[in-house]
């Protein structure tokens, strides 16, 4: 633990600049998920569900969690299944 008090106060700002980065992260898994699970089993909503990760990669990717790469990698990936 740290003595001094701006590096505890560090700690507490990283704790939760990770809580929140952690989520971002995860909401966007699940909404690539989402998507891949709905274009398998041949849902309807399929476009609503490309649209809502492509905008949920960007988001990440805005936010600094994601590299540009891998965002276009992720999104280039899901509009070549859409077209599928």
């Amino acid at each position: 633990m740290p003595i001094i008090k701006s590096a505890m106060n560090r700690v507490k700002t990283n704790e939760k600049a990770n809580a929140r980065n952690t989520a971002q992260l995860s909401e966007m898994r699940s909404a690539v998920r989402k998507f891949e699970n709905a274009k398998t089993t041949g849902a309807d909503n399929v476009e609503e569900l490309f649209n809502q990760a492509v905008s949920a990669v960007d988001k990440a990717h805005s936010k600094g969690l994601i590299k540009a790469n891998k965002a276009a990698r992720d999104k280039s990936r899901m509009a070549a299944r859409l077209a599928k």
